[in-house]
């Protein structure tokens, strides 16, 4: 088996792909990739048998073969390599898979093919998504994800179909963000019960959408997998977790009795700064509204205090609520409009984070006791 091809295209692709490799999986199999060369085209796979990856590059070849590598080895030998065409030989009977480019030579090590698991990636998709709107739905939502391993609900997006709309939740308890989007999703049962994104998923998701902008992907789901297809050159199958999704819409208020609108980089910025004199373990902020002020307060029992005062366009009753800042300040930094609105019912409450901008979106912070 000979192949030729360009250092830069063959170590694009190994980084597609590099990020699903488990090192620490107990099957050592699976910390390799599988190669299978034929008819002028390489196909690379990688799995943890959670999320698989599969990526197509066109290759000047001769022969047929698979065999399995140390991916990460030959993206770090790729990367020293100057930006031209290289040779990759593998004699028959042989276990090394030999690399030529100008007077620099590489022997590895490789592993039959025969070990790897057979890789499914999904049949006829059940609906179209750009990759800018995918990517918009997992950034407005995976600052949400909770990262408490136990509760395994929680550990990723909750995908559904409601009302013809396409609807990406995340939650770790403590705080939500949801998203809807126009969608035509051909009634697929597994959407309208909703399923649930695994973290790991949800990043290898994002890739596909960071690596081709304004693309189209193809999605399937059903009742176990997510399989996503980028013009059969990037493919992904994402195993679903098998559990329930807490009723989300419970935290969510019918109606709120107060709500103030702020300059988002006013509220950011000022809670950064009080954030300093927050208690480490919890990062407490007390707000203080009254008469179109807020006051954001903090106190710590080792270093001092800290207040800040900024105009807020606000008429209700006087207001103090505690805030988790990280959280208050995650809700705000990824609204994209100019000013943020504030809607509350009293001290206790779920706090709704809205935009005017953003009509399909809505966050939740749940207050906290200080």
């Amino acid at each position: 088996m000979k192949i030729n091809i360009n250092t830069e295209i063959l170590r694009d692709a190994l980084s597609k792909i590099l990020t699903v490799i488990d090192k620490k999986n107990s099957r050592p199999i699976l910390t390799y990739t599988l190669f299978t060369v034929s008819n002028n085209k390489i196909y690379l796979s990688a799995t943890d048998l959670e999320v698989s990856a599969k990526y197509t590059l066109e290759a000047e070849t001769e022969g047929s073969v698979g065999f399995c590598v140390n991916a990460k080895n030959l993206y770090e030998i790729l990367k020293e390599l100057p930006n031209t065409t290289i040779n990759i030989l593998l004699e028959d009977g042989e276990n090394l898979l030999k690399i030529n480019c100008n007077d620099i030579h590489y022997s590895l090590l490789i592993y039959e093919s025969e070990e790897y698991p057979n890789l499914h990636f999904g049949s006829e998709g059940n609906f179209e998504i750009t990759s800018d709107l995918l990517l918009e739905l997992i950034n407005k939502t995976s600052y949400a994800i909770s990262n408490d391993e136990t509760r395994l609900h929680f550990n990723g997006i909750y995908l559904q179909e409601v009302e013809n709309k396409l609807r990406a939740v995340a939650t770790d308890g403590h705080r939500l963000s949801l998203i809807e989007t126009d969608l035509d999703v051909h009634n697929n049962e597994s959407l309208t019960n909703g399923v649930i994104i695994p973290r790991k998923g949800v990043y290898e998701l994002k890739k596909v959408a960071e690596s081709y902008p304004n693309k189209t992907l193809v999605v399937s789901v059903d009742d176990s997998y997510m399989y996503i297809n980028y013009d059969d050159q990037y493919q992904l199958g994402i195993r679903l977790i098998a559990r329930e999704y807490p009723k989300y819409q419970a935290v969510i208020p019918n109606k709120t009795n107060y709500s103030l609108t702020v300059d988002k980089e006013n509220l950011f910025n000022a809670v950064k700064r009080i954030k300093i004199m927050s208690n480490e373990k919890s990062n407490g902020v007390k707000i203080h509204l009254l008469n179109n002020n807020m006051t954001i307060l903090a106190n710590h029992p080792s270093l001092g205090d800290a207040r800040e005062t900024i105009p807020v366009d606000y008429e209700g009753r006087e207001l103090e609520i505690g805030f988790n800042a990280k959280y208050l300040m995650d809700s705000v930094n990824i609204l994209d409009s100019e000013d943020v609105t504030l809607e509350m019912n009293n001290e206790f409450s779920a706090v709704v984070v809205r935009s005017n901008k953003m009509q399909n979106y809505l966050g939740i912070i749940m207050p906290l006791r200080i």
